[in-house]
């Protein structure tokens, strides 16, 4: 199965060990709570997959490799205590909770939840020493004398040994214990998962010509060589900082992250090449709705592959500033009830005014740090709940210097900041919809109805943010070409959300 397929069966699981009965107790009881045991090629998101699974789900994650675990640090250390038996006391060995279980009421205590996964990474990789007592875990959960606490899902992954020399094949006995999931890299899955990541789009336009480059791995007389998903979306990330700071990429860059000379010499060939397209064709004069006449006569006459590389770099362009727009709306919908409670509160004065919204400001930072601790928050809910803590505290430092104002006048001043976010967030708006119209009008200028059409209306619609966007604010020219609108069902919600961010 794909790392998709492996995420959705993961859930199903957790949820059906999280279910209780009529009396509270689990459904499924700790003993018959099989562990699950992800088994695939290293680099293809097994660990990825289970920080989005406890994003989605609203429950805690606990990650630890097992690689480095000694039998003390995973069962405790042992000292001597005092017992007495039939009236006699006797000194015997006691031993310390185990560090893996006591992180796991350590994150229990600091964010407030109770239920959440544990996850062990590279756990057929422990010790010769550790081996015996992880039999003993994988069955009751229990490290040394110490049980993971209830309402903790285990969730194991590793590597086939022959991707790793330190792997210990487990036997009968262990195997019948597990829930083993053989995951396989699978480009089509990946290639979701980059859109929401804003994967580099001289990788993904890449990637769409020479799907066999997503996963390598091979003998050469040099050695090894491979190349997998995480070195794609690591080089994504520092090809992005290369190019903000200006720096020259090379085959000695690329080589880093992708540990195969056939496939960085390629790449980088084609990265030389997007880089020259990007010159010729001048995307931005393409967005602004001014493309030259030698950029349509140039496409009207470029092959497929080209074509496909030239629709690439447009929609990045668009479709980050349709991320950016909807990132903008989520954020504003989160801040305007506080606003309007902060409203309700200033009736009295402004000094209420400025209390509740440093209650707020505090509130907003203790769930943050919670949600961190237990790490269930994805990086775009981080950000915007940041850009809810930064206006908050914005308005609350203007208000600290303002004396004598009334409580109208204060509100005033925060309703005052609140509709510059929104009319910051219209001009964006009406910026990347004028964007979107010349995308649509060069490709209908430059292409027709050919297939290069189809990708683009069939990108726009898989994209999360390409979706929402048009859900919300429309499209003419997508509805045209799509021929009937696939968000229907979303649109008029969407587009209510939009008009309630009126405060």
């Amino acid at each position: 199965m794909n790392v998709k397929q492996a995420k959705e069966y993961i859930k199903n699981s957790v949820k059906l060990y999280l279910k209780k009965d009529e009396f509270g107790e689990y459904r499924v009881p700790v003993v018959r709570q099989r562990p699950i045991f992800l088994l695939g090629a290293p680099g293809i998101g097994k660990t990825a997959i289970m920080e989005q699974i406890a994003q989605e789900m609203g429950i805690a994650l606990v990650s630890y490799s097992m690689t480095h675990h000694t039998r003390q640090s995973a069962l405790g250390l042992p000292f001597i205590t005092e017992k007495v038996y039939g009236g006699e006391a006797y000194r015997v060995s006691e031993y310390t909770m185990s560090e893996i279980i006591a992180s796991v009421y350590e994150t229990m205590e600091e964010s407030g939840w109770k239920e959440g996964i544990l996850f062990l990474d590279e756990i057929n990789c422990v010790s010769e020493t550790l081996a015996p007592a992880m039999l003993q875990f994988l069955q009751y959960k229990v490290f040394g004398r110490h049980q993971v606490p209830e309402g903790w899902i285990i969730v194991t992954a590793g590597n086939p040994p022959e991707y790793n020399k330190s792997v210990r094949e487990f036997d009968v006995v262990t195997l019948d214990r597990l829930k083993v999931l053989e995951v396989e890299p699978d480009y089509a899955v990946w290639k979701e998962y980059a859109a929401g990541r804003q994967i580099h789009n001289a990788i993904l336009s890449y990637l769409d010509l020479k799907k066999e480059h997503f996963y390598s791995m091979e003998m050469t007389p040099k050695g090894r060589s491979y190349v997998t998903a995480r070195g794609w979306e690591d080089l994504s990330e520092i090809l992005t900082l290369y190019e903000e700071e200006g720096l020259a990429v090379d085959e000695t860059l690329a080589g880093q992250y992708l540990r195969s000379e056939r496939i960085v010499k390629e790449f980088m060939a084609y990265y030389d090449l997007y880089q020259k397209y990007k010159r010729d064709y001048r995307i931005g004069d393409i967005l602004a709705g001014a493309p030259s006449e030698r950029a349509v006569a140039r496409a009207k006459e470029a092959s497929f592959d080209e074509r496909l590389s030239l629709l690439g770099m447009l929609l990045d362009r668009v479709r980050a500033d349709m991320k950016e727009v909807m990132e903008q709306a989520a954020f504003l919908k989160d801040l305007r009830p506080l606003l309007k409670s902060a409203g309700e509160a200033a009736v009295g004065s402004a000094a209420l005014l400025l209390e509740k919204l440093q209650q707020q400001e505090e509130g907003r930072r203790k769930a943050l740090e919670k949600q961190q601790t237990a790490n269930s928050l994805s990086n775009e809910e981080r950000k915007r709940r940041l850009q809810v803590i930064r206006v908050l505290e914005e308005c609350r430092r203007e208000l600290s210097g303002r004396e004598g104002l009334s409580g109208e006048e204060a509100f005033g001043l925060v309703k005052e900041k609140y509709n510059g976010k929104m009319a910051e967030m219209k001009r964006d708006t009406d910026r990347t919809g004028k964007e979107l119209h010349s995308l649509f009008a060069f490709a209908e200028e430059a292409f027709g109805q050919g297939n290069e059409m189809l990708v683009l209306v069939t990108e726009l619609t898989v994209d999360s943010a390409g979706a929402q966007f048009i859900g919300a604010f429309g499209s003419e020219d997508y509805s045209r070409h799509s021929g009937e609108l696939m968000l229907s069902e979303r649109r008029d919600d969407l587009r209510e959300q939009i008009a309630e961010l009126k405060i």
